[in-house]
């Protein structure tokens, strides 16, 4: 009898996995899908229709604003209910069926324009920053509804099932619309697009209601109504709010199209403008602009969020709505909160600094088919794996354990491309065949193989244990706030980093070349082939096996700087205790 009804109960506990699982990857579908459609893929349209690669960058500024700063719409999100669609379906899943709608509404917009005359590229640039911005808070929404919906023991299985509906998604809509626009035109092509989004929209009808959702009061006791001033504080706020998104957002997205065109009206002529930008987007120089700028328009956020010396009553709603969910934070953790911040900026900036592995490939000498098929195809495979491992050690070893797995795999996965660099186009090749699944079919070298399956593996596992970790870290009064501040400063110390990954490579083999300490590694090149490095060590005035060795120098260096989110995350497991009751206790490990 007891063996019954211990069978039922895994039975039970296996359908209430499995259900939420499903709708977040159906959501994590609806999540991806938007984001190529009003970005890669509508690049291509708009070329097609004769559009201008400046004007195309420009046509994705305000979409791109719009994912970088969607932590500062975020705690209205967390404050605002909707009138009938709150009561019916709850918080989160009432916000994301409007958002859904509006998303729908937005791709079918743009399925009506015709970027091919003025006012029909104006119209789109309009409709796709729309969508931006209502696909961007989707996924603020989208997020909180993971969060509050399951137990911090499931938060691994619905990050990875969140990534895996993310990825089929990106595929799908960045494949799919080309295909049509051949058949049934680009308008065509873009309506059937948003007929797919029908599935987001059934999953959160489906998806089980999340715990319910308690708004904070502000208190505006004892404070006096001033209608006037009122409303000039409020004008005033709100404006340096928008000023310091401009500033933000051209920080994190590296384009100072808004600055420049704002300068201009201010007078700096055309030659300034010209040299602002040239240093604001350059490589080498743009991290001097961009980093110093968000941390410009972050301060001014702040200093807009506080109150004044004396109450009033749009201070308090600031800082009962923007300020509070970090104080939330701060006294939670305690101690503990700044260097888990810390801890978040510097986990994956091993992984940021990679933004060069395209030229790594062509420079070793694949051809750009290759490189494409390869990463677009087998990699997408095994990130698929990653994530499936990533949740199954999250629930093994408890959330701070797989923390750790996860800050260990993450840099010592490049000792693939250290061996990649070493060997170039040559060793012996794979022939992968998988007929009965797609007709997948790949022919890829054994080192390519195993540095390209280590990345996409590792960074499947860190990128999802991060992911469930920052949701732990979140508190149910301000779940979506807290989080997409998280989700969004993650990544700010790779973007300072890994604009100098270029100047270490070039600097590491000009020093192999002349003998100096990077040198140690060009005997490790003895078995490139003769087109390895040929031609781009030429033009910088190096060996071949000089710039093999500048670039093995560069992993190493990646691998280095990783051991810091090692010793960070490994002192975190060691000595945090929960020091206030509402601390999660699933951080015990």
């Amino acid at each position: 009898m007891a063996e019954v009804e211990s069978t039922t109960s895994e039975k039970a506990t296996l359908r209430n996995n499995i259900w939420p699982a499903a709708v977040m990857l159906c959501l994590g579908f609806a999540s991806g899908l938007p984001y190529l459609l009003i970005f890669d893929t509508a690049s291509a349209w708009l070329r097609q229709a004769g559009v201008s690669l400046e004007n195309i960058g420009f046509f994705f500024l305000f979409a791109t604003f719009s994912y970088t700063l969607k932590f500062m719409w975020a705690p209205v999100i967390d404050r605002l209910s909707l009138p009938f669609l709150t009561k019916w379906l709850g918080h989160r899943r009432g916000w994301m069926l409007l958002l859904q709608g509006c998303i729908i509404i937005g791709l079918w917009a743009m399925a009506t324009s015709h970027p091919e005359t003025a006012s029909g590229y104006v119209f789109m640039a309009v409709m796709a920053s729309l969508t931006g911005f209502f696909a961007a808070s989707q996924d603020i929404v989208m997020d909180a509804w993971r969060i509050e919906a399951t137990a911090v023991n499931l938060q691994g299985l619905m990050a990875a099932c969140y990534q895996w509906g993310y990825r089929i998604a990106m595929i799908i809509s960045g494949v799919l619309p080309l295909m049509l626009s051949k058949r049934i035109g680009w308008n065509g092509a873009y309506a059937v697009m948003a007929a797919f989004m029908g599935i987001g929209v059934a999953a959160l009808l489906l998806a089980p209601r999340e715990k319910e959702h308690k708004v904070r009061p502000i208190h505006f006791e004892g404070m006096p109504v001033r209608p006037g001033l009122e409303a000039l504080e409020w004008g005033v706020r709100g404006f340096a709010l928008v000023f310091a998104a401009v500033i933000m957002g051209s920080g994190l997205t590296g384009n100072a199209a808004i600055i420049t065109w704002l300068l201009g009206h201010l007078g700096l002529d055309a030659s300034g403008q010209a040299a602002l930008k040239t240093f604001w987007t350059a490589k080498s120089t743009g991290v001097f602009a961009q980093i110093p700028a968000f941390a410009i328009g972050f301060a001014l956020l702040i200093t807009c969020c506080l109150p004044l010396r004396w109450p009033t009553r749009p201070g308090a709603y600031f800082k009962g709505t923007f300020v509070e969910p970090m104080a939330d934070f701060f006294r939670r953790y305690q101690n503990w909160a700044a260097f888990i911040l810390c801890l978040i900026l510097v986990y994956r900036v091993s992984e940021f600094v990679l933004n060069i592995m395209n030229p790594f490939y062509l420079d070793l000498g694949f051809d750009v088919d290759q490189v494409a098929e390869v990463r677009k195809g087998f990699g997408v495979v095994m990130s698929m794996i990653g994530l499936a491992f990533a949740s199954w050690i999250i629930v093994q070893f408890g959330l701070l354990r797989a923390l750790l797995i996860g800050a260990i795999v993450g840099p010592f996965s490049h000792l693939g491309f250290m061996y990649l660099a070493t060997q170039g186009t040559g060793g012996a090749v794979l022939d992968l065949q998988a007929d009965w699944l797609f007709h997948l079919h790949w022919k890829l070298s054994v080192p390519f193989a195993i540095a390209i399956a280590l990345d996409n593996v590792s960074a499947s596992i860190s990128g999802t244990v991060l992911i469930a970790y920052m949701s732990s870290l979140t508190s149910t009064a301000f779940t979506a706030s807290q989080y997409a501040l998280f989700s969004s400063i993650y990544s700010l110390l790779g973007k300072l980093v890994a604009s100098q990954s270029g100047r270490i490579v070039e600097a590491s083999a000009k020093s192999a070349h002349s003998g100096g300490i990077a040198g140690i590694f060009e005997p490790l090149m003895h078995s490139l082939p003769a087109s390895s490095y040929a031609g781009p060590a030429a033009k910088l005035g190096v060996s071949a096996s000089a710039l093999g060795a500048g670039y093995y120098t560069f992993f190493v260096y990646t691998i280095v700087i990783g051991l810091a989110s090692i010793a960070m995350t490994l002192w975190l497991y060691i000595r945090y205790k929960p020091q206030t009751q509402d601390a999660p206790a699933a951080l015990d490990g």
